[in-house]
């Protein structure tokens, strides 16, 4: 390589979550929450509880919230047809960007998340879309790691090639499940000390950082 070559990507392929990662979705989560806990059964949050909910684990605040496992799916189909009403969900400020940027560079890209395919469409819009070579949703908050090895394989990559982006301690365990590194996020669901004790092997401390995947 001579001096005036860009470097390579860290990685052959860098897998995004949706949610709190790329799209500002936690204020509308926080407005909807209630209205669904009184819908489905599950335990309210009174505003003051917040900030202690976003520093547990995936699977305490499961425990906390009275869900039952198998009726996950009803409540995230049910919040994702609410967010496709709602229009209100944007990405955070330099995403786009940096989606462009990182496959400017080589970086494939690629998205694995729970949310639905039209609200994905509607808030990335067909020109960032285009940017990944694959896009799964509806994956289960615990069921990503198929999602992942679809998403690797689909692309010709090898997992320990990968790094699944996220903001959430089960895209942790999925990533290292599938075995791909993890890429934690500091602006999204979950407060950056929890995700730190998942042990990333990436921290994005802000948006624009995520341009450290292209090397």
């Amino acid at each position: 390589m001579n001096a005036a070559s860009s470097p390579s990507p860290a990685y052959a392929l860098a897998i995004f979550d949706f949610d709190g990662t790329l799209a500002d979705s936690f204020p509308f989560f926080l407005r909807l929450h209630n209205e669904l806990a009184r819908k489905h059964g599950f335990r309210e949050v009174a505003p003051q509880d917040v900030p202690a909910l976003r520093a547990m684990s995936t699977r305490e605040l499961m425990a906390r919230s009275g869900l039952p496992a198998w009726r996950l799916p009803v409540v995230a189909r049910d919040f994702t047809r609410r967010m496709q009403e709602a229009d209100e969900v944007r990405l955070f400020d330099g995403a786009g960007e940096a989606l462009h940027a990182l496959a400017s560079a080589g970086l494939r890209l690629a998205l694995v998340t729970s949310n639905s395919r039209p609200n994905i469409d509607r808030v990335l819009g067909p020109e960032l879309c285009a940017l990944f070579g694959h896009i799964d949703c509806g994956a289960s908050i615990f069921g990503k790691r198929s999602r992942l090895l679809r998403a690797a394989r689909v692309l010709g990559t090898k997992p320990e090639a990968c790094i699944y982006v996220g903001d959430a301690t089960a895209d942790a365990e999925a990533a290292r499940e599938a075995g791909m590194d993890f890429g934690a996020v500091d602006w999204g669901y979950t407060t950056p000390e929890a995700l730190a004790l998942m042990r990333p092997a990436r921290r994005f401390g802000q948006v624009r950082e995520l341009l450290s995947l292209a090397g």
